[in-house]
């Protein structure tokens, strides 16, 4: 990796008097002007550091600049109430940004910081992980070959109470950003001013986001566009979850069966006569039988009769890989968590809920539920250590700052979740707004028929749906974590930016 060839400091402060009115005293927060680079938990929240780097993209020498820094969080009197750290990868030598797309970057959780995609999957540096995604030492970074920066610029922002960001004013409750819609609410805000600080409105505008991040860029999708102005050209959803739209009963219970199969046939469990057939071959074969014949089964509850019971267990069993009577015991109905706890208990594993691919170990093989989440364990002993010495050594961001890596943000306002609406309505008064949606076969959170159902729910009408993009790959919730899955998902990232920019003069109308 080649290491910064300048260094630079920027800090722009809100006058002493605004600030000293919104600061209050404590460990995690700045009270007076500081450089950012220092050793103290004091939070600089309107500062930044530039440096400069160059990375090879497909063969070819990027030179780039790197921002790391806060940029506060205003309340109605205009008064910071909390600073948003980010980091900006610019590509150098562009000198019309009108036509250089700028992508906005979110992870989920809640309570994610934007490191898991920052140097997973589309920034400049790749965490050292093996193919499979597993973690390797020595911890650190090296070059990302397919970083999708020589197409776009890239912000990853941290919301409030991940990574570096930090609520500043004490009198401001969580409540005001821990929560679906008020999360949308101030990052929109913050969104506004970060484009308007970095002379961005007049670019091609593009929001991704992953798991929860999802609802977020969803919710955005709408806010930025009738509140802000900001009309965008695409979002993209990894991994996207339920985004709102309801589900419950007998279409909850039927759902998960397809990623069975594909974690099952993953782990050479089922049958010989399907596990020697294609992933490809199988699910098919598995979502017919999903649709047509679980679903209205199911539907019948107590009142199935007992010969179709047993078939529906046999073929459940069949495709899940688990034994008959284990199926019959819970009435038809696996939740994913004791599918994960239990397809391999035999061998002594259990499997990931995100990414079914890895194995755990628990205290003991009965019960339904895991002790851990395998697939978690494994990504937090890579990117932790990872992302700190990344800040600090490669973007000089020196601060004793904790970079809290699963935010404090338990009490999660979920009411009135709305965002695949929310979605629905942007892209129908955008007639330019395009999505992709990308999702891996073994995620067992947001799985991948299941992501089906919700963008299929998300324009009933289908009116949209030319302008909505869906792929999956052979990975897990994390779809970068396996390397094959991430080299044709950034290109199919760089394909989607390129595809969705459209051509000078054209009107933007129906």
């Amino acid at each position: 990796m080649n290491k910064s060839l300048i260094f630079v400091l920027v800090l722009i402060y809100c006058t002493n008097t605004a600030f000293g009115q919104a600061a209050a005293p404590d460990a995690d927060i700045a009270t007076k002007n500081m450089n950012p680079v220092t050793k103290s938990r004091l939070l600089q929240i309107d500062s930044s550091v530039v440096t400069k780097h160059q990375v090879t993209i497909s063969g070819k020498i990027i030179t780039y600049t790197a921002t790391a820094g806060s940029i506060p969080v205003w309340d109605e009197d205009g008064r910071p109430v909390a600073g948003v750290f980010y980091t900006y990868y610019e590509r150098d030598g562009v000198k019309d940004k009108s036509s250089r797309p700028l992508v906005i970057s979110f992870n989920g959780g809640p309570g994610s910081p934007s490191c898991w995609m920052q140097i997973g999957y589309t920034g400049p540096q790749l965490v050292n992980v093996d193919d499979e995604g597993y973690p390797i030492q020595p911890y650190g970074v090296s070059e990302n070959r397919n970083s999708i920066l020589d197409v776009a610029d890239i912000v990853y922002v941290d919301p409030v109470n991940t990574g570096y960001s930090r609520i500043v004013d004490k009198s401001t409750p969580g409540s005001k950003f821990f929560g679906v819609n008020e999360d949308v609410k101030y990052l929109a805000e913050w969104i506004n001013t970060f484009i308007t600080r970095k002379n961005r409105w007049v670019s091609p505008k593009f929001l991704i986001g992953e798991s929860s991040g999802t609802n977020r860029v969803s919710g955005l999708a709408l806010e930025l566009q009738n509140t802000h102005g900001v009309y965008l050209n695409g979002v993209i959803l990894v991994s996207p979850t339920d985004l709102g739209i309801d589900r419950s009963g007998p279409l909850a219970a039927a759902l998960p069966l397809p990623y069975f199969a594909a974690a099952a046939w993953y782990h050479h469990m089922l049958a010989p006569d399907l596990q020697q057939k294609d992933l490809m071959t199988l699910l098919p074969e598995v979502e017919d039988f999903t649709i047509n014949q679980l679903m209205p089964a199911l539907s019948k509850g107590g009142f199935i009769d007992d010969a179709k019971k047993d078939e529906m267990a046999e073929k459940i069993a069949r495709y899940s890989g688990l034994p008959k009577k284990l199926i019959l015991e819970y009435n038809l109905d696996i939740h994913r968590d004791l599918f994960q706890k239990a397809l391999l208990r035999d061998k002594g594993y259990t499997i990931g809920r995100l990414d079914s691919r890895y194995k755990g170990i628990d205290r003991q093989a009965g019960g339904s539920t895991t002790d851990y989440p395998a697939e978690t364990a494994a990504w937090s002993n890579a990117f932790t250590p990872a992302i700190n010495s990344y800040l600090r050594n490669d973007l000089n961001y020196k601060t004793d700052l904790k970079y809290v890596m699963s935010g404090y943000v338990t009490v999660w306002n979920y009411d009135n979740d709305h965002t695949g609406e929310n979605l629905r309505q942007a892209i129908a008064e955008n007639p330019h707004l395009h999505v992709l949606a990308q999702s891996g076969y073994y995620d067992g959170s947001c799985d991948y028929f299941d992501v089906r159902y919700t963008l299929g729910q998300l324009d009933p009408g289908g009116k949209l749906k030319n302008r909505i993009k869906w792929i999956c790959y052979k990975s897990g919730h994390m779809i970068y974590m396996q390397k094959d899955a991430r080299v044709s998902a950034t290109a199919d990232l760089r394909k989607f930016i390129l595809e969705s920019i459209p051509k000078p003069g054209d009107p933007a109308k129906y």
